[in-house]
């Protein structure tokens, strides 16, 4: 039996999947612990088939964690089934300029994608999330992080 080949790029779904406005979960090695840690982020953005970009607070652990360690899983539910990312993290701004918030730019060379979903299911529903804060505010900050991300 021929060994099935793991994919090394985003499908081109998948791609159009990852431009924006997704609740994804970064996995990263945390620098004490040494143990996984996972985050909830949504400023998730495909460049290419190749990376994907993100951002959160400058002085998140997540930050921290890359430093010390650049290997991430981002994971991915949607398009019925669930998405492990595997990849090398890169801090490409330490603070991203054209946006209000202290954010950190970061840039994902993907080295492999998983389908992880467990055999004989599928997602029928993907996750949705609501921002509670302001919403014209929050569409102006989307706007500015996802401009400042992709340049």
């Amino acid at each position: 039996m021929a060994k099935q080949e793991i994919p090394t790029t985003l499908s081109p779904e998948l791609f159009e999947h990852l431009q924006g406005e997704q609740l994804v979960l970064l996995g990263t090695v945390d620098v004490e612990t040494k143990a996984p840690s996972v985050n909830a982020i949504s400023w998730v953005k495909s460049l290419s088939k190749e990376k994907i970009r993100f951002t959160v607070t400058n002085n998140s652990r997540i930050v921290t964690n890359i430093k010390d360690n650049p290997h991430v899983v981002l994971t991915v539910v949607g398009l019925e089934t669930v998405y492990s990312i595997n990849g090398k993290a890169n801090i490409l701004q330490e603070t991203m300029e054209g946006v209000p918030l202290k954010l950190a730019k970061i840039e994902v060379d993907i080295d492999q994608v998983f389908e992880s979903m467990f055999w004989g299911a599928k997602i029928v529903q993907e996750p949705v999330y609501e921002k509670t804060y302001n919403e014209k505010k929050a569409k102006e900050l989307d706007v500015q992080v996802y401009d400042a991300l992709m340049k």
